[in-house]
């Protein structure tokens, strides 16, 4: 697959199965053996990711995605984003708060045969942890 075509995979995952809940569009991209390498899935694969989202989902009823960035070369794909939402489920052990939050992150997505294998997430869980108003902000 070129490196165009792993842009728009990632792309859909983004716009189609989060921001517009079309998760069935998951197992059509996503391997099944793939592995999210920072944010722990309770199995490999298309159902992992599934569970992975849907937690966010819960969390974060209205959440959506901005892409800022979405780069390529060889097989990888990278994203620099955020994600609003408004913290109406518990999330991460926290309890619900009400609160209106903006979170940053940055990805990385390795292809293999038109289909992400492997993803690496680092997210501002510190600022997210702020905003909700688990840790003192300074």
């Amino acid at each position: 697959m070129s490196i165009e075509s792993n842009k728009a995979v990632v792309r859909r995952v983004f716009e189609e199965a989060m921001n517009q809940r079309k998760l069935a569009i998951i197992d059509e991209v996503i391997g099944p053996d793939y592995v999210n390498h920072n944010m722990p899935a309770p199995s490999p694969g298309p159902a992992g990711l599934r569970a992975v989202l849907q937690g966010f989902i819960e969390g974060f009823p209205d959440l959506q995605i901005r892409l800022h960035n979405v780069v390529g070369e060889g097989d990888t794909v990278a994203t620099r984003g955020e994600f609003t939402g408004t913290h109406k489920g518990a999330f991460m052990g926290v309890p619900a708060t009400g609160k209106k939050v903006t979170v940053g992150y940055i990805d990385l997505w390795r292809f293999q045969g038109g289909k992400a294998v492997e993803n690496w997430v680092q997210m501002d869980l510190l600022g997210l942890m702020q905003q909700l108003g688990v840790v003192p902000a300074r």
